[in-house]
């Protein structure tokens, strides 16, 4: 596709998301509320096997307590956990909290760094991780490839792989850089509210027409 047709697509694909009821992703919600890198890779970190609605609410209890690495290494363990159940694995989300913060103290003068290779070397830091916290934390272009993304990159036909890291070599090559920090908040939205995983919405979806909906067996 040419630049002007990703232009297009994309924008169809927002309103076609927005008439179906479609709601910022968490992390999207969190940063709007402050853009914050830190803030969003704690929250980040708290999404990862949790729903959206625990997410937003866990992330706002834990920040009414500490929203810094330092202030963060005030708490302890237990009081971490406590604010963000019942987000998935919290007990090993707050011990992994805890280290970041001290590793960011003591690292990196209390900063998050904008530097994938860098914030992967944190706990429980992957590429996806890793790349959210540097769009919506430091509005740097890196394409956040989560499982609606590389389902739907690869239902309609964008690419051509097996996991989300293959998927996120691929778009490099295929997506005008512009649209990657924008890519993972629509995707995961248009994932959720429309191109579900099982029997999608093809209905809904601005895209239906020309989409090759590689392997779908069932749509609504």
């Amino acid at each position: 596709m040419t630049a002007d047709e990703w232009d297009k697509m994309f924008e169809r694909m927002r309103d076609a998301a927005g008439r179906a009821g479609g709601k910022l992703p968490s992390v999207s919600t969190i940063a709007q509320e402050r853009q914050d890198p830190f803030r969003v890779l704690v929250s980040t970190l708290v999404s990862l096997r949790t729903k959206d609605q625990v997410t937003i609410e866990a992330s706002r209890r834990l920040f009414a307590l500490a929203d810094t690495p330092e202030g963060m290494l005030s708490l302890s363990d237990e009081t971490i956990a406590h604010a963000i159940y019942p987000a998935g694995f919290y007990t090993r989300k707050a011990r992994q909290i805890k280290e970041i913060s001290q590793i960011l103290v003591n690292s990196y003068q209390g900063k998050v760094p904008p530097d994938a290779k860098e914030l992967m070397k944190l706990p429980g830091v992957g590429i996806k991780t890793a790349n959210l916290t540097l769009n919506l934390g430091y509005g740097i272009a890196a394409p956040c490839v989560d499982c609606h993304v590389h389902q739907i990159a690869n239902r309609m036909g964008w690419v051509k792989t097996k996991t989300p890291e293959q998927t996120e070599e691929a778009i490099r090559n295929v997506m005008p850089e512009k649209h990657w920090i924008g890519m993972n908040e629509l995707l995961v939205t248009y994932g959720q509210y429309i191109c579900t995983p099982v029997s999608p919405k093809c209905s809904l979806c601005s895209e239906a027409g020309h989409c090759p909906k590689i392997g779908v067996t069932k749509a609504r």
